[in-house]
């Protein structure tokens, strides 16, 4: 068996706060590397890093602040490089889907960009150096699943965090860096519970939409991540991978 190859290093996770990102620090913190955590809120950034502690892991150092104001890439880049003495794996869990009932004006087209799109952008190109010095990289973008039934500017910037991914992989390939996305599908979270907020809704989508009959957990979307990050993935990037149940229905 190859060794997943995380023992001692730094790792970047944005929106740790919760859901999906919350279950890949846990994960990462399992297999020994060391974590910087990013969300917006320090409360839930601190439970987190409590919970990592209580399983018997190495406590990550918090940083609270909005991934979309100036010069918060640069920001979360130096604290890294400080608490971690470099990064050899940025995963860019941070985002958000469009609010419910009505399009966007223009200032929501904005937002949703930054943080689904320009936020994990800068935030690599920032980290490229470590990255590439470290000659076992590893990007990891979660973004979302393509299947437009309306206007969406979230599904407008996933599709160009999608093809920006698919090019970085290219130029950073030859130092051992790999960039991936992961899609999930429905996952059992904060924020997809905000749009189905009762066991009954979650039920009826499932039955309607996924095979596999039900939401997934987020530990389920956690472990395909950490396996991008291993040093078992070293062949695999530029690609984007669905972890949802068979929701999506395109081949």
């Amino acid at each position: 068996m190859i060794d997943p190859g995380l023992t001692g290093v730094g790792a970047v996770v944005t929106g740790a706060g919760a859901g999906i990102g919350r279950a890949v620090a846990e994960d990462l913190a399992r297999q020994g590397a060391r974590l910087l955590l990013v969300a917006r809120r320090t409360g839930p950034l601190e439970e987190t890093a409590e919970r990592i502690v209580a399983a018997g892991g190495l406590r990550p150092v918090v940083l609270a602040g909005d991934l979309a104001e100036p010069g918060a890439a640069r920001r979360i880049a130096n604290a890294a490089r400080s608490e971690l003495g470099g990064v050899g794996v940025l995963v860019n869990n941070a985002g958000q889907a469009d609010p419910p009932g009505g399009a966007l004006d223009e200032a929501g087209w904005q937002r949703s960009f930054e943080l689904n799109f320009h936020v994990k952008r800068r935030l690599a190109q920032e980290l490229r150096p470590d990255l590439e010095a470290s000659r076992r990289g590893r990007v990891v973008n979660l973004v979302g699943l393509l299947e437009p039934t309306v206007v969406s500017a979230a599904q407008a910037a996933i599709a160009a965090c999608r093809l920006w991914s698919k090019a970085f992989s290219r130029e950073v390939a030859a130092a051992g860096v790999t960039v991936n996305c992961v899609a999930p599908g429905r996952i059992d979270s904060e924020q997809v519970r905000r749009h189905f907020p009762t066991p009954d809704s979650r039920a009826r989508y499932a039955a309607a939409h996924v095979p596999a009959g039900r939401f997934g957990a987020p530990a389920e979307a956690a472990a395909l991540v950490t396996f991008l990050c291993s040093a078992r993935a070293a062949y695999l990037t530029g690609q984007t991978v669905a972890v949802d149940g068979g929701l999506q229905r395109h081949a």
